[in-house]
């Protein structure tokens, strides 16, 4: 090839067969190296490192086309589709039955970890109730200093 000449008339045949005003028209008509259409980064790359393949393509694809069709996309997740694999989400049921077991088997920490949250006021009205029967619920005492500890931090967080 004569100093990129050859490629360049490739290139300026090329986009007035398919009405391009920039080199980066060309790429929707190149099929890329993993599907789809060529990236305009590849088609510069290609420019520089492998003129030859590059005028191939434009002649196979585009020149010599009777009617150079553009390409589709390469297909791609939608955004946020990914999921982290590492990361089990347990349903509502789930939790109901681990909750079941650690009851039965008598673990605390369990049951503490996966017992819903309860709010501060309904806390504080059990315990005043279970006080006036004269009952101790050690439980629910740690789960009302909890709720009291957590409801403290916040309100210093947001300070």
């Amino acid at each position: 090839m004569k100093s990129g000449t050859e490629l360049q008339q490739a290139i300026e045949r090329a986009m007035k067969k398919v009405q391009g005003r920039k080199e980066n028209d060309l790429c929707k008509f190149l099929p890329g190296p993993t599907g789809g259409y060529m990236h305009h980064f590849t088609l510069k790359k290609l420019k520089k490192t492998n003129p030859a393949e590059l005028k191939s393509l434009l002649m196979e694809f585009i020149v010599e086309s009777p009617k150079p069709r553009a390409l589709e996309p390469k297909p791609r997740a939608p955004r946020g589709s990914r999921k982290r694999r590492d990361i089990i989400s347990f349903t509502r049921i789930d939790l109901d039955k681990v909750l079941d077991l650690a009851r039965r088997f008598g673990d605390k920490d369990l049951i503490a970890k996966f017992s819903p949250k309860r709010p501060l006021a309904n806390l504080k009205r059990d315990l005043i109730r279970s006080i006036r029967d004269n009952q101790v619920n050690v439980d629910l005492w740690n789960a009302y200093a909890e709720a009291v500890d957590v409801n403290q931090n916040s309100q210093a967080q947001s300070i």
